[in-house]
């Protein structure tokens, strides 16, 4: 009888102990969250790092941050981050918009160091006394946004050039650094430059610029190694040069951040196909059966297209046809207009850019690739009417114009008896293309035509029996003539 009263007594306890223990448990996730609501504060902190050198140029400089608190409310919360000098009192900041659930950002040291000083006015190894500041807002707008600062010190390095020039009597011009050959700036590593093209038996080093003061900045060879090289500030130090030996096709590539300079001597063209793709082409954005051009024989670094370009963007295909990721030769910007010369060969998908025509200068075009120097020429094709029937004769210079839009071309005028043909040059007897007959003597009634290169082959013309009034209409995308 006593157990069974004491199991009763127990379990009469128990009835009273669980909801004490409960509540004990609730009081104490209360004052634990109470207490890290109250410690909880959000903070800042950069890397360590307080000197940028060149070598670190690709490396991370990091921002991190706490989490911010949101008041219990669940809400998102948003980051902000902004540099500015201390001075500034974020008056003029480098802002970034990070998002949600981001606890961190990295700039490239590189990018930082432009910021530096560009933005912020920084001399280069000088410090400069930076601030960061983080700032969380809140879904719930019942949360006040909460901000951190931190001050930090960097010392920045003296940029890269952003050009560079290969100039001695191993070079194409000569000493002449007026005319000194610029080098390809990577697209993907501003620091790496590359000449390919010819060079002579003499000597070379490289300019910053074609300022004709010999007194600007060079990189010179370093006494110790023919990989490396030296900087010389103002033209000042030793001046080591390169030398060439045995004239060749040469590719060198120098790397500002390594300061190493690779010299290979090349057999001949790394390509033997070149293709445009794009929409703005006749291919259009078909990699299996684009169009190609046409390799020069006597310069097999020389390649040339003529053809129509509407508006869009295009590209240079090589190596080998339907590959998207495969070799190409683009322009070192993306969207890059007609007028830069600059190409870049490379491979893959990840840099892409492309050339843009726009509705103005969409038309008809002579392109030449010149693989050697990496470097390209569009040239708008225009039509002339040359010959003794034409009102300007045959005087070279001086030829009759014919109107274009996009590949057709037209002319209406007086026509004498005589001869006549076309040509697509306006300068030098034998410098480019002409449109001739058929055959010798051809009546204007036969609009049959050929091409003739440099002079070479037959010189048809067509005859003209009668004057009179003509209209002429020369379509080049579907080599069609009208004579009327």
């Amino acid at each position: 009888m006593k157990t069974i009263n004491h199991i009763k007594n127990w379990k009469k306890s128990i009835f009273w102990i669980i909801p004490m223990l409960l509540l004990g448990i609730i009081a104490c996730r209360e004052e634990l969250n109470q207490e890290n609501f109250e410690t909880s504060e959000l903070s800042v902190k950069t890397s360590e790092i307080t000197k940028l050198l060149p070598n670190m140029y690709n490396s991370k400089f990091t921002f991190s941050w706490t989490a911010g608190n949101n008041q219990g409310t669940n809400s998102a919360i948003t980051y902000k981050l902004e540099l500015d000098k201390k001075e500034n009192n974020f008056s003029n900041p480098q802002t970034f918009e990070i998002g949600k659930n981001i606890y961190s950002y990295d700039l490239l040291i590189g990018d930082l160091n432009s910021l530096l000083i560009n933005k912020f006015g920084a001399n280069p190894d000088k410090s400069i006394i930076m601030q960061v500041r983080i700032t969380a807002t809140f879904g719930d707008t019942s949360v006040e946004p909460q901000t951190a600062i931190t001050d930090f010190t960097l010392t920045p390095f003296k940029p890269f050039t952003n050009t560079l020039y290969i100039v001695g009597d191993a070079t194409p011009n000569g000493w002449d650094i007026t005319k000194a050959t610029a080098l390809t700036r990577s697209s993907s590593n501003p620091a790496e430059f590359t000449y390919y093209g010819q060079l002579k038996q003499g000597n070379f080093k490289f300019a910053v610029n074609q300022n004709s003061c010999w007194c600007q900045d060079f990189y010179n060879k370093d006494a110790n190694d023919d990989t490396k090289i030296i900087y010389n500030e103002g033209g000042n130090g030793v001046d080591l040069q390169w030398t060439i030996d045995n004239a060749s096709l040469y590719k060198i590539t120098v790397n500002l951040i390594t300061q190493s300079i690779k010299i290979e001597k090349m057999s001949g063209p790394q390509f033997n196909d070149i293709w445009i793709v794009g929409d703005a082409s006749p291919s259009g954005w078909d990699v299996n059966n684009p169009v190609a051009f046409k390799q020069d024989l006597t310069n097999p670094f020389i390649f040339t297209l003529e053809c129509s370009l509407n508006e869009g963007n295009f590209k240079l295909l090589t190596g080998t046809k339907g590959d998207w990721c495969g070799e190409w030769y683009r322009p070192l910007v993306d969207n890059q207009d007609l007028s830069a010369t600059g190409v870049e060969q490379n491979s893959g998908c990840t840099n892409d850019n492309k050339w843009k025509v726009t509705s103005a200068s969409a038309g008809r075009y002579k392109i030449t690739l010149n693989t050697a120097s990496n470097s390209i020429k569009f040239e708008p094709v225009n039509i002339y009417l040359i010959g003794d029937a034409t009102p300007n004769g045959w005087n070279m210079g001086s030829l009759t114009p014919m109107q274009k839009n996009g590949s057709v071309y037209t002319w209406t005028g007086q026509l004498n008896p005589g001869e006549f043909k076309f040509t697509k040059f306006n300068s030098n007897w034998c410098d480019g293309t002409e449109i001739i007959a058929e055959t010798a003597n051809q009546t204007i009634a036969n609009t049959a035509f050929k091409l003739r290169d440099n002079c070479q082959g037959d010189d048809n013309k067509w005859k003209v029996s009668a004057s009179g009034t003509y209209t002429i209409t020369l379509n080049l995308d579907t080599n069609s003539l009208e004579i009327k």
